[in-house]
């Protein structure tokens, strides 16, 4: 029979947590592992996951390009998402990583809408979402030829902080693009908290969604938010968030 202290002295494996989160500290990293946080917050620790941090940049041929993970995500970006509580299943895409969490985890609709009781906010939120999407999400964007470039606040980091060469026009067609989706967000913040929801609005997905890449202003050129009173005051109230601090410490 055991001693007491050797049964307590035993190394016991810690059960695999309901998520596993492959990303890295990037704003699109950051979206999930805030969303996670402010779900644990709400639902306790069964909302835990465990974190797979990737090297973007460590090789020739980075983790995401790897057979392995292009079996979870075939367009090779990070972050991806898998719920081991539904059968390993895997989730790409930052909006789509959100919306499932929300779809599946969040019941009560802390973090939305419920699309048949409030269509019009939920709808509100959806629109904000693909706003945000289409500002910052990588993808192909024509403005010199034979140049890959990204979304609006993707690229103007890119030409001006990781290009090979500064490109003049690039930077500023960006740069003025920029200031036109913060304009687009200060106007839409006037007298409102957050970006979806009726009144002052609710925080939700879409703000979780957006305010990442709003932070990262000083890595493209716009070192304060001066100009976008609004916009400011809505990404510090963002920013204070216990929830969101833990996420963006995400991974270590």
């Amino acid at each position: 029979m055991l001693s007491t202290l050797a049964r307590f002295s035993r190394t016991v494996a810690p059960a695999a947590r309901r998520f596993k989160l492959y990303t890295a500290p990037t704003p699109n990293g950051h979206q999930p592992s805030v969303m996670l946080e402010e779900l644990k917050a709400i639902y306790g620790p069964t909302m835990d996951y465990d974190v797979e941090k990737l090297n973007l940049f460590g090789s020739d041929k980075p983790p995401q390009k790897e057979p392995w993970f292009l079996a979870m995500n075939p367009n090779g970006r990070i972050p991806v998402l898998t719920d081991r509580s539904r059968n390993d299943f895997h989730v790409f895409e930052t909006a789509a990583i959100l919306l499932y969490l929300a779809q599946h985890y969040d019941r009560e609709y802390h973090l939305w809408f419920d699309p048949n009781t409030d269509g019009d906010s939920y709808s509100q939120m959806l629109q904000w979402i693909f706003f945000a999407d289409k500002a910052s999400t990588p993808r192909i964007f024509s403005v010199v030829s034979k140049l890959r470039s990204h979304g609006t606040l993707a690229s103007a980091y890119h030409f001006r902080s990781s290009a090979p060469e500064q490109i003049p026009y690039a930077i500023n067609r960006f740069r003025n693009e920029v200031e036109r989706v913060y304009g687009a967000f200060d106007s839409h913040l006037h007298e409102r908290d957050w970006l979806a929801g009726a009144g002052h609005g609710k925080y939700s997905l879409a703000d979780i969604k957006a305010f990442p890449w709003i932070r990262g202003h000083p890595g493209i050129g716009i070192e304060t938010l001066d100009r976008w009173p609004n916009l400011k005051a809505w990404l510090t109230r963002a920013e204070i968030r216990p929830a969101v601090k833990a996420g963006l410490e995400i991974p270590q």
